[in-house]
């Protein structure tokens, strides 16, 4: 396959799938690794893409879920921030949620001097807990989604649905002032919806990307959450609004 050809293969691969690695493009095409990066250079300097280690995403879409293993390398500076003002709303002794982002991944990762409940639906949050013994982990059973390492559907709702926390820690894909809290797959929403329900204090964890945008799932409006932690100072109408709507702001300045 020409080179040309092969690029215009990849932008309709990106388009449709909304991220992909370099390992699966190298099996796809039969091409080194190296020559897969000089494609998604070239379509990045484009304007088509956002290069991250291990492959290319992009944001566009209301359905946009990117593979975890991508995001785990995207605005990372700014989720180390989040998870550390996180800890600081957790006390030892308490039950908490932790979805299958990639901040939650970091929150998880701080957790080595506190005992706790955890419950999760995140295969990698369970695999950085296990390092941690005074952590007492509850997966939550369900369908496995291979695209974000979580368990989802009927059964994942329908165990979650016997728990309860003192606190949730859930992300999302946008945050609009006009259709609240929203995500890009509707069965990754239906599980954080389910958590905020069943949380006293709820916190939505979100780095500044996310706002001002709308995804295809609706996971709850501002009257659920408490607390909103973001990793950079937000626009001075945001500030007004949540405090409008009775929502603490921690920026991570």
């Amino acid at each position: 396959m020409l080179p040309i050809a092969r690029k215009n293969k990849i932008k309709e691969l990106i388009v449709e799938k909304k991220s992909v690695t370099v390992a699966e493009l190298t099996k796809l095409f039969k091409v080194t690794e190296e020559t897969i990066r000089r494609d998604l250079k070239q379509l990045e300097d484009d304007g088509i893409l956002h290069r991250t280690y291990g492959g290319a995403f992009i944001s566009d879409g209301v359905q946009n879920d990117v593979d975890v293993n991508l995001r785990e390398f995207i605005h990372v500076e700014g989720k180390k921030k989040i998870a550390s003002q996180c800890l600081s709303l957790i006390k030892s002794g308490d039950s908490i949620f932790l979805d299958a982002s990639t901040t939650s991944l970091v929150i998880a990762s701080m957790l080595q001097d506190k005992k706790l409940t955890v419950v999760t639906n995140s295969i990698k949050v369970v695999n950085k807990l296990m390092e941690y013994p005074q952590v007492n982990v509850v997966i939550i059973g369900g369908t496995l989604a291979h695209s974000s390492l979580s368990t989802l559907g009927r059964n994942a709702e329908h165990h979650l649905n016997n728990y309860f926390f003192d606190t949730a820690f859930i992300s999302c894909r946008s945050v609009s002032m006009q259709h609240g809290i929203t995500d890009s797959n509707e069965q990754q929403a239906g599980i954080r919806k389910l958590a905020a329900e069943h949380a006293n204090r709820v916190n939505l964890i979100a780095d500044y990307t996310k706002f001002d945008r709308t995804s295809f799932a609706s996971i709850c409006g501002f009257e659920q959450i408490d607390t909103i932690i973001v990793d950079k100072k937000l626009s001075e109408e945001w500030s007004s609004f949540l405090e409008e709507q009775d929502v603490a702001l921690i920026e991570c300045e």
